[in-house]
């Protein structure tokens, strides 16, 4: 089930373990700053849409939104659409939003990653404390929009900071929130989450290699890095599949001064959008994703799944403090 975990303690949802710092070299503090005033606002746009559910005229608007933003920023997009089944026959018209930095011709090939988000809105608020919410659309500021707005941010960063060593690439996932919920009792929930992401890893995988086609050395997956009061737990599937890039992602936080929102504990495995992208494109990918452990209601915490992931519950110092972490691991790259 999406996001659910599937290392569970027997103590309770989501057990975190303290992970012994390694001594490392202090890295260059990164002197570009990563505005969460206008992270903010890419992810109040996103809700003026209303809910980007799957199949919506919202969802179809948003999506043509993003694809422009990214273009501005001087990016080019290419719409991957796709015809996918959701759990329970639904034919959803998906499209993952694919954003290339273009490389000048005269420029050797450099190190490239991605970085994505989902960005379509959960269908059913199933996890609200109100079973009368059950079936109402969630606004999805955090749980979506937060993500894309984080990448947007970025975007336009590196377009007026073209000092980068690397080429950084964006995704964003569409199909992600679909999932079996939890009132359906009936429904198979077997591969139901995360099926932009899947769609793309397979495309990705039976590409044929050539020998310009630079590969991605990694990736980072963000889902609700903007909630009120989060922190960011070093997930055990990241750990397990791309080990080295959560180090990395963890060390500029440190140096950013922001390792406060980055804990040194590891958190329970979350199937997500980052699952397919190492297990089908074999691309080392983690999941920067919030844990609540203490939250009764979620340990994704309380505003998950529910009409109250509005944007009244976005927190700019958490924008902030993924946005310049990743501005610190992108420019020290």
């Amino acid at each position: 089930m999406k996001k659910y975990l599937y290392l569970v303690s027997l103590i309770g949802l989501m057990a975190c373990s303290t992970i012994k710092k390694q001594p490392v070299e202090e890295q260059p503090v990164v002197t570009i700053q990563f505005n969460a005033d206008s992270a903010y606002a890419f992810c109040a746009a996103q809700c003026d849409f209303g809910p980007r559910v799957m199949n919506s005229d919202a969802h179809e608007r948003c999506g043509t939104w993003i694809q422009q933003k990214f273009q501005q920023y001087g990016y080019q997009v290419e719409m991957q659409k796709a015809d996918l089944k959701g759990y329970n026959g639904t034919i959803l018209k998906s499209t993952n939003i694919i954003a290339k930095q273009p490389i000048a011709n005269s420029q050797e090939p450099t190190a490239k990653i991605f970085i994505c988000a989902h960005w379509d809105s959960r269908p059913w608020a199933d996890n609200d404390p109100d079973s009368a919410n059950w079936h109402k659309p969630v606004m999805a500021a955090n749980d979506g929009a937060s993500g894309v707005a984080v990448m947007l941010e970025l975007a336009r960063l590196i377009q007026q900071n073209d000092s980068l060593n690397i080429t950084v690439d964006f995704i964003c996932f569409d199909a992600e929130d679909w999932g079996v919920p939890q009132w359906d009792e009936k429904g198979d929930g077997t591969d139901s989450w995360a099926l932009g992401s899947q769609y793309w890893a397979k495309e990705y995988s039976q590409q044929p290699k050539s020998n310009d086609q630079q590969p991605y050395q990694y990736a980072i997956l963000l889902d609700m890095v903007g909630g009120q009061g989060a922190k960011f737990y070093q997930e055990s599937y990241s750990l397990q599949k791309a080990g080295a890039v959560v180090e990395k992602v963890w060390r500029a936080a440190n140096a950013a001064g922001y390792g406060s929102f980055f804990p040194m504990k590891e958190s329970g495995g979350v199937t997500d959008d980052h699952i397919p992208v190492n297990d089908v494109a074999n691309i080392p990918c983690i999941d920067i994703i919030n844990c609540y452990p203490d939250c009764k209601q979620s340990s994704f915490g309380p505003t998950w799944h529910t009409i109250q992931d509005d944007m009244q519950h976005i927190d700019k110092n958490t924008l902030q403090a993924v946005g310049q972490t990743l501005v610190q691991l992108i420019y020290n790259e």
